[in-house]
């Protein structure tokens, strides 16, 4: 899915009529929040599931 700068200018003109100029960056903010908590939510859970594999083969090479 690529957008190019018109469909950018038509996403962003239509989200300040729909809430405004003082709202918008407010918005923002949530987005980028809730995304950076997604980000660090998925970050741990591949990290989970990647150390059970190290500690797999460790106990491999000491039988």
């Amino acid at each position: 899915m690529n957008l190019g700068f018109g469909e950018i200018a038509l996403i962003v003109f239509v989200a300040l009529l729909l809430f405004g100029p003082k709202k918008l960056p407010e918005l923002g903010k949530a987005a980028g929040k809730t995304l950076r908590e997604f980000k660090d939510a998925t970050r741990g859970i591949m990290d989970d599931d990647k150390q059970p594999e190290k500690t797999d083969k460790l106990e491999k090479k000491d039988v």
